[in-house]
């Protein structure tokens, strides 16, 4: 059950009213929520892929600093050059899909996930999102993205 005060509390994170939420997948050490479990549909029937996101400024405000300095360009060229990694992307890709159609599945998202998994490194918010709500070992781009990371979940940073 989602408390009114989580979606108050996101809609602020946000700067606009939280949709979708189903649980609160991870909080920040103040107990504020940091990632959020979307339904994979809205309730205005919009179909939504991303499972679990991210809503702390702090957070997500990094996050964007990592992705400018290029560091998808550095993981995506990781992952070429080794099938362990592609192996562990593909694996979070498909547990990812699994996790959102027992929500709810929805023809429109099939096969479809975030982040670029499970072939390429496009949004590391999402892929730290899917990390930060399962823990380590889960996504391997979104655990490297945490390491690379200022930020810490460890060290709150909401204000």
């Amino acid at each position: 059950m989602v408390l009114a005060k989580d979606v108050d509390e996101v809609s602020r994170q946000l700067g606009r009213p939280a949709r979708g939420i189903v649980d609160i997948a991870c909080r920040c050490v103040c107990q504020r929520p940091l990632v959020v479990k979307t339904s994979p549909r809205l309730d205005d029937g919009t179909p939504f892929p991303t499972l679990y996101y991210l809503t702390q400024p702090a957070a997500t405000a990094a996050i964007s600093t990592l992705e400018a300095s290029g560091f998808m360009a550095e993981l995506q060229l990781e992952m070429a050059n080794s099938q362990e990694l592609q192996a562990a992307y593909l694996a979070a890709h498909k547990s990812y899909l699994a996790e959102r159609d027992q929500l709810e599945v929805v023809e429109e998202l099939d096969n479809f996930s975030a982040g670029g998994m499970p072939e390429r490194v496009k949004c590391l918010h999402a892929l730290v999102a899917h990390s930060l709500a399962k823990g380590p070992g889960v996504n391997p781009m979104g655990d490297a993205a945490l390491e690379a990371l200022d930020w810490s979940p460890k060290v709150c940073k909401c204000s």
